[in-house]
């Protein structure tokens, strides 16, 4: 999964590979002091689009780049960040909607999936073994 900045203004959007499983332990308990969510909690928000949650993966990402960054500084427009899956990460949704989806919208969703399939891009750390991005 990524993690996609793209500030009104900016041409190119700024790109961070997320992995839940990846964040580091001082990173997490700051996130966790911020948010007052365990991680496991944290990472069903972000997926979920808590707004707060989002703006302190933000934080974490921005600040591994600028180290004075403070959360306080943090502030985005809704549609300047967005969470983007990875090719694997759809390919394994795909498979899950195939088995579960109903007979009826089967067809249109796996086409669907598809088109998001062809476009993504790939995260070398997944080769073989992607994962979806909520922490157990």
């Amino acid at each position: 999964m990524y993690l996609v900045y793209q500030p009104d203004g900016s041409d190119e959007p700024k790109r961070w590979a997320y992995n839940p499983r990846r964040i580091m332990s001082a990173e997490r308990e700051r996130v966790e002091k911020i948010t007052g969510r365990d991680w496991s909690e944290f990472t069903a928000a972000v997926m979920k689009g808590n707004s707060l949650c989002r703006r302190a993966l933000l934080f974490v990402f921005l600040k591994r780049e600028h180290p004075t960054t403070r959360f306080e500084d943090v502030d985005f427009a809704w549609d300047e960040l967005r969470l983007e899956h990875s090719r694997g990460e759809l390919v394994l949704i795909r498979e899950q909607v195939a088995e579960n989806a109903p007979a009826d919208q089967r067809e249109a969703l796996l086409a669907k999936f598809d088109d998001e399939i062809a476009s993504a891009v790939d995260d070398p750390e997944e080769e073989g073994k992607a994962r979806l991005p909520v922490v157990d």
